[in-house]
């Protein structure tokens, strides 16, 4: 089995790095981390060197590369699919892929308005019009999937599953900007904030250095 590598942008700030980042830690499969420091002068010929695109992240197996996290998540899927990354049942599997790819496309409101920030603790902040309508969308679709799909474990679909790390940033989000929530939600973004790899993340996060001022409110 050829050995991946994956390559992320800064952990304080790179949502989309994340949620590639744990699903590939929930395969168990042992990686290399390339992290490139984003908005600096030599980070976009860095990134260039791994993808066209010039984006993170980007995966790479063997002679296969891939970007874009949802993209790299379901090669993961077919990858490793002991690790159960998507739920078994048909009707809920659907579900985490119309959950996930609605968060892929989607709530550019909120995360405009509150960038992944793992070091900060901004309670009451970026709450500018129409942020509050994407909060809403997203506790009524965390609401549902537990509802219907939750039982036998804290996550969305029970276990973690890619929707879960589609989901994971928003959760960061909502506690450094202490986001007023539902129990069910609140009970849900405990659970994610206290997954080990969410914690070995937001160590590293808080251990950079850098910082990037667009990013910082």
């Amino acid at each position: 089995m050829s050995r991946l590598t994956l390559v992320i942008g800064n952990k304080n700030y790179s949502s989309w790095s994340l949620r590639a980042w744990l699903a590939l830690k929930h395969t168990g499969a042992a990686f290399d981390e390339v992290r490139i420091p984003l908005f600096t002068p030599t980070a976009r010929a860095q990134i260039l060197r791994h993808s066209p695109a010039g984006k993170v992240p980007v995966l790479h197996d063997g002679d296969v590369s891939v970007w874009d996290s949802l993209a790299i998540c379901e090669h993961l899927a077919e990858r490793f699919p002991a690790a159960r990354l998507w739920p078994d049942e048909r009707a809920a599997r659907a579900r985490a892929r119309a959950v996930g790819a609605e968060m892929h496309a989607g709530f550019a409101t909120l995360r405009d308005a509150m960038p992944m920030n793992c070091r900060a603790h901004l309670p009451g902040k970026g709450r500018t019009p129409g942020v509050q309508d994407d909060i809403d969308r997203i506790t009524a679709l965390w609401r549902d999937c537990r509802e219907r799909h939750g039982t036998g474990g804290d996550m969305l679909f029970g276990g973690f599953t890619i929707a879960d790390a589609m989901f994971a940033p928003v959760a960061a989000r909502f506690v450094t900007y202490e986001v007023d929530l539902d129990p069910t939600s609140r009970a849900y973004v405990d659970a994610v904030w206290s997954l080990p790899a969410i914690e070995e993340w937001v160590a590293a996060a808080r251990a950079e250095t850098e910082r990037i001022e667009h990013e910082e409110i």
